[in-house]
């Protein structure tokens, strides 16, 4: 019997992009609303994610947090949808770094940015703007999949993230990163969590975005 999926989230975080990946996934599962603020730092929450930020992910008694993990956990969990190349393809090392290379350079600069806090390129991970969106733009430039031929995990959170801050206006719109992002946000799986999370909104707002750049 398949152990029991708890998505910890909030319909106005990055808990969209979780979401989006077990409606890929075809499994069933419960999603749990964390309201921001008191309810994400409470003592029940941090005893699941101590960071007291969502998306969490609970399967049986393992714990998954951090988009990028919980994306590539869940793709190995239904190996016949092929979300995940297989470990001794050649498609696998492209599918792991494009998926660490959005999780980790592309969402710290981008963050550091926002915030004013651009650290100097030679001690920051994520280098130069230029040098890193131009890396980005090659690799999505022309092509609908990252990895192999078909969609996988990694398409979905670059896909994602490029949509996300595209809404915002905080990355630049360069038709390869609109391209792509068109490409697979308007899949089935994306479209169903989509409107789960925008039906919750009402009842949950994030006090600290806009409506608009959730959807």
């Amino acid at each position: 019997m398949q152990e029991p999926l708890i998505l910890y989230t909030h319909p106005m975080s990055r808990g969209r992009v979780a979401r989006w990946m077990i409606e890929e996934t075809g499994l069933p599962y419960e999603a749990k609303i964390i309201d921001f603020g008191a309810p994400m730092k409470s003592p029940e929450y941090l005893a699941i994610n101590p960071m007291g930020k969502v998306p969490a992910l609970r399967h049986g008694e393992a714990i998954v947090t951090e988009n990028a993990a919980i994306c590539a956990y869940l793709a190995e969990l239904v190996p016949e949808r092929r979300l995940a190349p297989p470990e001794d393809s050649p498609e696998r090392a492209a599918y792991l770094r494009w998926l660490f290379f959005m999780a980790g350079p592309f969402e710290a600069f981008l963050t550091a940015k926002h915030s004013g806090t651009l650290a100097p390129a030679f001690d920051a991970g994520y280098g130069e703007e230029g040098t890193l969106l131009d890396t980005l733009e090659q690799a999505v430039n022309g092509r609908t999949y990252l990895a192999g031929d078909r969609f996988t995990a990694a398409d979905l959170y670059v896909a994602a993230c490029l949509g996300y801050y595209l809404r915002t206006g905080e990355l630049e719109s360069r038709p390869a990163f609109v391209a792509f992002a068109k490409a697979h946000t308007g899949r089935p799986a994306a479209l169903r969590a989509g409107e789960l999370d925008n039906a919750l909104i009402p009842q949950h707002p994030n006090p600290n975005m806009p409506e608009s750049v959730s959807a």
